[in-house]
């Protein structure tokens, strides 16, 4: 039974378990509702948690747990002469599973006979035919192990959908049965259910902190499998990144955070500026009027994708500052430039410096204000000397915001400024060029985490070290501007 399928007959058993609590909690009370301990609707909540949570958390679980237990299995059939060379067994099973996809859409289309699909003695050439009559396409390397271990592969999975089914729906009874057996006029359904909610919002507030953990050590265990390939000193203080998958890879960070921070200060420059005025003017100028239109059409630049921004950034913003900078003044020829993509990252960033610096800027006490203005103050004097000040540690918790957020965008930079990491060979005058390519951390993420590439080897696996030093490099900004921010809030509240 498909997934789907099994969630709508549990959320129709959880219907129909509400209706009925509710009805046997008002008939154990002789339709009197004030001799309840609660009112009827929590009867029927209790029963229809007690459909769901078990019948939904097995799902969960025998999701999560049968796709590793059956790859365990099936990777025993795959004897080692069937990997080719140079690949992995993890790419052989990406192969079986591959073909397992096929075999079911075949069967599902009636290219092939369900008998056929699960017959070990089906030859291989006749299944690839088969399956190349519904659009599968069989690489050269599938043999006959793989097609073996495809067809257990199916078999498997069938076997334990199957008991699944049974399983949750087992479960999703035995729930409506037990809860409708407790369900009477004295039993305190609202304790029980506010119990259960209670417990559901913990899970749900402990959601972010798990899936921060899990990420951390993810990165962290592969992180330590490339420093025992790599040495960390050349990592951390190396001047250059050449990957190369044939060996002598230099993988240094340096070119690579240049890059990144280079892109990012230019961001802030055009951000900064231009974000805190519009804050300014918004809070402190703009009427009622202008301000409700002017600060929504502000914010819709962040709902821009990235995408959007990166192709401005290569159709418009480069060309211009190719054609009236760069080449002019003899410093480039260029499209792809540091300038150009922080430029484009700026204007992006906008939104985040001039909302952020609105809502602090407004939350400073007109008290603040009204006695400036009292020692006779104008009302610019009264903004520079008074309420600029005090909204400081807000403004700078909300630049700090920005520029963590500049550093982990890859889209803007991947279009607007190119793939080559800084070359330090070239003397400083390249370095601190803002109209010469460069690239910055995310983006040699990506590209060192994509096509076909051997996870066991250090020029991939750098790829994970990259993430966690950037990974600590945001974190620590965010910290700092979230305590910046917090300090300044318990200020004024």
């Amino acid at each position: 039974m498909p997934t789907l399928w099994l969630v709508l007959i549990i959320l129709a058993l959880a219907a129909v378990g509400y209706v009925v609590g509710r009805q046997r909690a008002l008939a154990s009370s002789g339709g009197n509702a004030k001799l309840l301990h609660s009112l009827p609707s929590y009867y029927g909540a209790n029963v229809s948690f007690a459909v769901i949570i078990p019948a939904i958390g097995l799902l969960i679980l025998w999701l999560l747990v049968q796709p590793a237990w059956i790859q365990n299995r099936v990777a025993d059939m795959i004897p080692e002469g069937a990997i080719p060379e140079g690949a992995t067994l993890g790419l052989v099973m990406s192969d079986v599973e591959r073909v397992a996809t096929g075999l079911n859409l075949a069967v599902e289309q009636g290219a092939m006979s369900e008998e056929d699909a699960s017959s070990i003695r089906t030859e291989f050439t006749d299944v690839r035919q088969r399956l190349g009559e519904v659009g599968v396409a069989l690489g050269s390397n599938v043999d006959a192990p793989v097609l073996r271990a495809a067809q257990r592969y199916r078999e498997m999975s069938a076997t334990g959908n199957t008991w699944m089914t049974v399983a949750v729906l087992a479960a999703a009874l035995f729930g409506f049965v037990s809860s409708l057996a407790v369900t009477k006029a004295g039993f305190r359904a609202r304790n029980t259910v506010e119990r259960v909610i209670l417990i559901m919002l913990m899970v749900a507030a402990s959601i972010a902190v798990l899936t921060t953990l899990g990420i951390v050590l993810s990165m962290l265990f592969e992180t330590r499998n490339f420093f025992q390939q790599y040495p960390w000193t050349s990592f951390f203080f190396g001047l250059e990144w050449a990957p190369d998958f044939r060996g002598n890879s230099n993988l240094s960070i340096i070119p690579l955070l240049w890059g990144t921070l280079y892109i990012s200060f230019i961001a802030l420059l055009v951000a900064v500026p231009i974000g805190l005025f519009a804050a300014i003017y918004m809070s402190e100028y703009a009427g009622p009027r202008v301000r409700s239109v002017a600060k929504p059409l502000i914010e819709i630049l962040a709902g821009i994708p990235t995408i959007v921004y990166g192709l401005f950034a290569l159709i418009t913003v480069g060309p211009l500052l190719r054609d009236y900078f760069a080449m002019p003044m003899g410093l480039g020829e260029s499209a792809s430039s540091v300038a150009t993509a922080g430029v484009v990252m700026g204007i992006m960033l906008i939104p985040f410096v001039s909302s952020l610096s609105d809502d602090i800027i407004n939350a400073v006490p007109q008290a603040m204000r009204d006695g400036s203005f009292g020692l006779g103050a104008t009302h610019s004097e009264t903004i520079r000397q008074v309420v600029v000040p005090a909204a400081l540690p807000g403004i700078v918790g909300a630049i700090l915001l920005a520029a963590s957020r500049a550093i982990g965008e890859t889209m803007i930079v991947v279009l607007g400024a190119g793939a080559a990491a800084a070359q330090f060979d070239r003397g400083l005058g390249e370095l601190v060029n803002p109209f010469e390519a460069m690239t910055t951390v995310t983006v040699k993420i990506v590209s060192q985490l994509t096509g076909d590439t051997d996870f066991a080897a250090p020029e991939t696996l750098v790829a994970f070290a990259l993430g966690l030093t950037l990974f600590v490099i945001t974190l620590g900004l965010n910290v700092l501007a979230l305590y910046i921010v917090r300090k300044y809030r318990e200020q004024y509240e």
